[in-house]
């Protein structure tokens, strides 16, 4: 019988009592799950989109699994990438069971993280600590959208701000991968695995600053 697979990032040991985390996709967005070395069941919390705080599944224990220590696991999990990886094994006990609010039908996204273009993506904006750095990503993106002749046509010609981010993040996503075909599709799902690692949009800092470029192009006309 083979491991069964899930995609999650690394775990993380927590402060909270004696246990460790993770952060696991799932379905409907991101999730969070902390294994006890006291218990062989595991508590599970979806990660609210809105307000980044963690909503624990009904069966989870709320007096084993507190709130406080779900908050703390998304905390110390922001920014980690996901990978496919086995279930967690603790003390030599079988792999802990997933509840039926965690969704394990994800085909798709197995394929995403798998991909040599989502691997190349990760390493090239993965920080010493292992994190996926928003901050240099967008930075590069950004002084790539002022350095090209053809985005400066693009936000000359006032393009709409969806196009020309599009533009500029498919362009980056081909030169990092060494894929120069990749479908929008492919583009956008790669963005949207990216984009659970954090609460926070990924190219927050991009959007705003291409807000601003086509904010001054406008009112030179």
């Amino acid at each position: 019988m083979g491991v069964t697979m899930i995609i999650r990032t690394k775990l993380v040991e927590l402060s909270t009592f004696a246990a460790v985390a993770y952060r696991q996709k799932l379905k409907d967005g991101p999730g969070v799950a902390i294994l006890r070395y006291d218990a062989a069941q595991p508590g599970f919390a979806s990660i609210s989109r809105k307000t980044g705080e963690p909503v624990p599944s009904a069966n989870t224990n709320l007096e084993m699994y507190p709130v406080e220590a779900f908050q703390e696991a998304i905390e110390l999990t922001g920014g980690m990438p996901y990978a496919r990886r086995g279930k967690v094994q603790l003390s030599g006990e079988p792999p802990a069971q997933t509840t039926g609010d965690v969704e394990e039908s994800l085909t798709e996204d197995f394929a995403v993280v798998d991909s040599a273009e989502y691997q190349a993506i990760v390493d090239a904006y993965t920080n010493k600590k292992g994190d996926l750095s928003y901050d240099l990503l967008n930075k590069d993106f950004i002084q790539f959208a002022k350095s090209s002749k053809i985005v400066t046509d693009m936000v000359n010609n006032q393009v709409s701000l969806d196009d020309l981010r599009d533009y500029i993040i498919k362009v980056k996503f081909e030169t990092l991968t060494g894929n120069p075909s990749l479908t929008p599709s492919q583009v956008n799902s790669i963005v949207e695995v990216l984009d659970e690692v954090s609460p926070r949009y990924l190219f927050r800092e991009l959007n705003d600053e291409l807000k601003k470029i086509l904010s001054q192009a406008k009112a030179k006309f």
